[in-house]
């Protein structure tokens, strides 16, 4: 899933993303709020964190553009601002949480796993799928006692499906936020395919996957 850190810390910046890409995360970063606009103007992303104390504008300004903008994008503030004031006109401006510096990265993971389960109508982190289990936190997909074995990118693939489960995404959303800049740099819908091909492969090899559909010239979808 693709991520926007938006904070003028620069150690706390880096630390940040550097945790994110660890958790399997693509994130992008900017520094004040005037790259927070550029960028959000050029891309579609999962998250965006916020900071509200930035050098050139106050982020409460870009939580309602960017919330305007990308309806569909979670947003969590992340700031020293820890009065009620302050986090009660954000969550009443569309800010899906807020978390109050300094915080624990496993709680920022924790929450952004909680709100991408919540919007996808996901409330529990083992998840059945046809005759299969899918563990969204341990990264793992079962088939009885059997531990299916997937690549990174074919359990990325799997789990950004089911966390939009019932629509259609197209190869370049697909690649767009698993692969990050390689659909703007090399984009090939073919790569693609071959994981989708792969996962099918390795799955069929238990039981069927008729969930997963490929919708002709558009993309997939897992149907559920």
């Amino acid at each position: 899933m693709k991520a926007l850190l938006i904070e003028d810390e620069k150690t706390l910046a880096y630390e940040i993303e550097a945790f994110l890409k660890k958790a399997f995360y693509i994130c992008d970063l900017a520094h004040n709020a005037r790259q927070g606009f550029e960028k959000l103007e050029d891309t579609q992303y999962d998250f965006v964190l916020l900071d509200l104390g930035l050098p050139d504008r106050d982020g409460f300004v870009l939580l309602e553009k960017g919330k305007k903008a990308h309806p569909e994008t979670a947003f969590i503030i992340i700031t020293a601002r820890g009065n009620v004031d302050d986090r009660v006109r954000g969550l009443n401006m569309g800010a899906d949480d807020y978390l109050t510096k300094p915080f624990s990265l496993l709680e920022l993971e924790a929450r952004m796993q909680a709100i991408s389960r919540r919007k996808s109508g996901i409330n529990t982190q083992l998840i059945d799928l046809g005759e299969f289990k899918v563990d969204i936190q341990k990264r793992m997909v079962s088939y009885g006692d059997v531990d299916i074995d997937l690549t990174r990118k074919e359990f990325d693939v799997l789990s950004y499906l089911l966390l939009h489960k019932n629509r259609v995404l197209t190869r370049l959303q697909l690649s767009e936020h698993i692969w990050g800049s390689f659909a703007d740099d090399d984009f090939d819908s073919n790569y693609i395919d071959v994981h989708i091909k792969n996962l099918r492969k390795k799955l069929v090899a238990h039981a069927g996957v008729e969930w997963l559909e490929t919708v002709r010239g558009v993309g997939y979808r897992i149907r559920k």
